[in-house]
């Protein structure tokens, strides 16, 4: 078994879609969760959503070396730190410390360090990261408000981060195949090693020259390098036909031209921030009720931001970020609690681990791809969540979306897949 950690919940989703793409049976475990033994049989890797990629150091070392204890239980012999492809951190961590410890952890002499994801723009050539055609440092990730990405140089934005070398391996070394890949890690002294690729050609390359290595860490593009056993999936099976919607506290570029696009054919509603700092619950009932209020047949969309004038980060002394969060996850609640929707597209890493969170849900099972790094998945509300009234037994779908990831018409064409 491949046991993976990753340091948010859409990249756990982004990483357990790539698995799948490669020929995985894949489950993503939220956080404490588990597995029966008789899911374990079922799956070939199992991702472990984790909150850790702003997290106190501290507290990122200790829970993911508690994810790579509980992997082990499970049956993991191979292991994957899962990223983001732009490489989010600083020079405290925390991908460098979590590296070290999973490192220590599982006996592992090295690492490749492969944050490429060529189907979303994200690449890396001369050891250089690069966001579509700009280099890391000139993207938006420059303002990032939390890991602001002042440096493109991979090795350079790693080595505050450790007290162990990091080396490179050149393009031209990609390019000759996995033996050579092999050849030039073996040569290297250095316990990481950031690894150029520009296509997945490249990542299978990389994918086949680390087979024998029980640990490497990416982002999910990785994944594609590493080939499942193609096996009959028991565990994913679409929910119950019913109503879907999508809860939006992504303010991307992306997601905004996503929202722009479903507005065309589907009823938006953008959240009231100053009635949610007022009244929390009184919004979020107020949401829910006009979800209910729409056309059976549309997925309406609830959203933070359609425009980008309408981005706050705060409003009357208040950060606004974590009250949408909040009014999203209480509204994904109320709908599944009164069977209003069975399937649910979240966009924005935070907003997501909110909604997933409310739900109660322990375990994701992977199904369709709708886009790179964005998947249907399928899960179980807990009878323990945090609000009465939960259903114990009740499956929703949901697809959890990285801001930045999907294409314009993916709020629309994502029920498709579902039908």
């Amino acid at each position: 078994m491949l046991g993976s950690i990753a340091d948010d919940f859409t990249g756990a989703t982004d990483l357990a879609t790539m698995l799948r793409a490669s020929g995985h049976r894949v489950s993503v475990v939220v956080e404490d969760g588990t597995l029966s033994p008789a899911q374990l049989a079922e799956v070939d890797a199992v991702v472990v959503a984790l909150k850790t990629r702003t997290a106190p150091r501290a507290e990122a070392v200790e829970t993911s070396l508690d994810a790579v204890a509980r992997l082990r239980s499970w049956g993991a012999d191979r292991f994957y730190v899962k990223y983001c492809s732009t490489f989010d951190s600083t020079d405290e961590g925390n991908i460098g410390p979590v590296l070290d410890a999973v490192a220590d952890a599982v006996g592992a002499e090295r690492a490749v360090v492969v944050p490429s994801l060529p189907a979303n723009g994200r690449t890396v050539y001369q050891g250089h990261l690069f966001v579509g055609a700009d280099l890391l440092e000139n993207s938006s990730m420059r303002h990032h408000p939390l890991t602001p990405m002042t440096r493109s140089r991979v090795a350079d934005l790693l080595r505050p981060q450790t007290p162990h070398d990091v080396g490179e391996v050149p393009l031209s070394a990609v390019r000759r195949g996995a033996d050579a890949v092999r050849d030039a890690l073996d040569a290297a002294p250095a316990r990481y090693t950031v690894v150029d690729a520009i296509t997945d050609e490249d990542l299978v390359a990389i994918g086949a020259a680390t087979a024998g290595d029980v640990l490497v860490s990416g982002g999910s593009g990785l994944a594609l390098g590493i080939p499942g056993p193609r096996l009959p999936d028991a565990l994913w099976s679409a929910p119950a036909s019913g109503r879907g919607a999508v809860l939006c506290g992504s303010v991307s570029t992306t997601t905004l031209a996503q929202i722009a696009h479903a507005a065309r054919t589907q009823p938006v509603r953008l959240v009231d921030i100053a009635s949610a700092i007022a009244d929390e619950q009184a919004t979020v009932a107020e949401l829910a009720a006009w979800v209910e209020e729409q056309s059976p047949a549309s997925h309406p969309v609830v959203c933070a931001a359609r425009e980008r004038s309408d981005v706050r980060s705060h409003l009357d002394g208040v950060e606004v970020a974590p009250v949408v969060e909040r009014v999203l996850a209480g509204v994904a609640r109320l709908l599944v609690e009164r069977g209003l929707v069975t399937a649910l597209i979240v966009a924005g890493g935070e907003s997501s681990g909110a909604v997933v969170r409310a739900l109660g849900v322990g375990a994701l099972h992977i199904g369709p791809e709708l886009a790179p790094g964005v998947c249907w998945a399928a899960g179980a509300v807990d009878s323990a969540a945090p609000e009465p009234g939960d259903s114990p037994g009740r499956t929703v779908a949901l697809a959890l979306k990285s801001g930045n990831f999907g294409g314009e018409d993916l709020l629309t064409q994502a029920w498709e897949v579902l039908a």
